[in-house]
């Protein structure tokens, strides 16, 4: 169990009492008169995010007050942990609540220690055995994983130290490991791979994971692991490089949610394709114009370099429809236009069935983890068509450029496999309750939910 969590009741234990906003002056009136003068002494304001400590007579804390402005808003407790004095503490909620709140705690704990000491310890929060102390140690332990990937420096997560770390992971969770590493990716057919990383010392490779019973439904993730995106010789401004370690976002997110699907030992036949390359500059760098081939046979006209994250991607699909699989799931930090679009904390969903995008929204609502269906508006497809090649990887003009990039995606899936194309941020701008600056993991407790009520015993 992580640090931030107890399932030990001690006498010392102190309350949290969640006080929606709206509700505030009325849970003022019915309090005693010492409480009443202690939060008007104290300037305590009734506002969301605001919390007071209560003592009692002796002055030991008694009770913590946290204003929230529903009850249904996990976020709203995300800054307790590293906020209230060190010791236990316990959520009076109820129990379909309980778990949302517990993850919001969970999450509001992390801290990335790999280069600096933590602040501090967090507070504890009390599980009672009505929750599921599995299910909340294994989202919250698999999305800190996930940030700590994304977090890392490309100097210590280039694409060797990345398979390094998967290898270890495969391990753990008794998973097959294979890898296809530098000119073996142009013998073996991933030759939009090999093209991508080509310039880069460190050799760009395709991890191939696999877990699960063979019986059982296949899924297969596909995600995005660009160690350090330059944008080759279509090279990025150094603001819009800055953060560019993220651009394996894809890849860290399909490795949490493949260790919840393992975690929560749902009867799934897991399969998990994670190309990872550099997108660097140097003599052998592929050049804008150039025509490189992919492993389904189309050749793609490069129209821009900076555009590599879908070329990796193409042969990663093309060898995860090859099995033909039920489900597939692709995630990527593949466009700033999604971004510009949805604003950098909502996901774009794109999928070739409607109705499962629909049931993803719906779970990522009930998750409190949203994402956004954005349409393959075939009309656009024309943009990507090219003079010279089958198509470009980019389109002819600037709009429209999450769908463009996904209509490029979809070319290397059939229709008749069901598939969903995730673009996301990875990444948190500032500091919020629970989701602190730096990498971000996003849809994945949606996609669980998902996941979890098709596939369930």
């Amino acid at each position: 169990m992580l640090p931030c969590f107890t399932s030990r009741h001690v006498k010392s234990i102190i309350p949290i009492q969640l006080v929606v906003q709206n509700d505030y002056q009325e849970w003022f009136k019915k309090q005693d008169n010492f409480t009443r003068q202690w939060v008007t002494s104290s300037q305590f304001r009734g506002e969301a995010g605001y919390f007071s400590l209560i003592p009692d007579s002796t002055g030991t804390i008694q009770k913590v007050i946290c204003i929230v402005p529903d009850k249904k808003s996990m976020w709203s407790i995300g800054n307790l942990p590293l906020a209230l004095p060190e010791g236990i503490y316990e959520l009076g909620v109820k129990k379909t609540d309980h778990e949302h709140y517990a993850i919001s705690w969970g999450l509001g704990s992390y801290q990335f220690t790999r280069y600096k000491k933590s602040l501090r310890k967090p507070a504890q929060l009390y599980l009672s055995a009505d929750v599921s102390a599995n299910y909340v140690n294994n989202v919250t332990e698999s999305i800190y994983w996930v940030r700590d990937l994304i977090n890392l420096p490309t100097n210590d997560l280039g694409p060797s130290e990345f398979s390094k770390l998967i290898l270890e992971f495969s391990k753990n969770y008794r998973m097959t490991f294979k890898e296809i590493v530098g000119e073996d990716l142009l013998k073996q057919n991933y030759p939009a791979i090999h093209a991508v990383g080509r310039a880069c010392h460190d050799e760009s490779r395709l991890i191939d994971l696999r877990w699960g019973n063979k019986k059982h439904p296949k899924i297969t993730l596909v995600g995005k692991g660009v160690c350090f995106d330059t944008g080759g010789l279509d090279l990025k401004p150094s603001p819009m490089m800055l953060l560019m370690k993220k651009d394996m976002g894809g890849a860290a997110h399909v490795l949490g949610l493949a260790r919840m699907i393992m975690e929560s030992k749902l009867p799934i036949c897991l399969r998990v394709l994670i190309p990872l390359v550099e997108n660097a500059v140097g003599g052998d760098a592929y050049r804008p114009g150039d025509v490189i081939n992919s492993r389904k046979g189309l050749t793609i006209e490069i129209g821009n370099t900076d555009a590599e994250g879908r070329l990796i991607l193409a042969d990663a699909l093309t060898e995860a429809v090859s099995e033909k699989p039920e489900l597939i799931i692709d995630m990527a930090t593949l466009t700033g236009a999604a971004r510009v679009a949805l604003g950098p904390d909502l996901p774009a969903l794109f999928s070739n069935q409607d109705n499962l995008a629909q049931s993803i929204i719906r779970h990522g609502l009930q998750e409190q983890d949203p994402v956004w269906h954005m349409p393959l508006f075939s009309a656009y497809r024309e943009a990507l068509n090219s003079v010279i090649a089958d198509i470009n990887n980019v389109s002819v003009d600037s709009y429209g450029g999450a769908i463009t990039a996904a209509l490029f995606l979809k070319e290397f899936v059939p229709d008749e496999i069901a598939w969903i194309h995730f673009d996301l941020m990875a990444w948190n701008l500032r500091s919020r309750a629970g989701r602190p600056q730096g990498g971000e993991a996003m849809a994945l407790r949606a996609l669980l939910s998902y996941l979890t009520e098709k596939y369930s015993n």
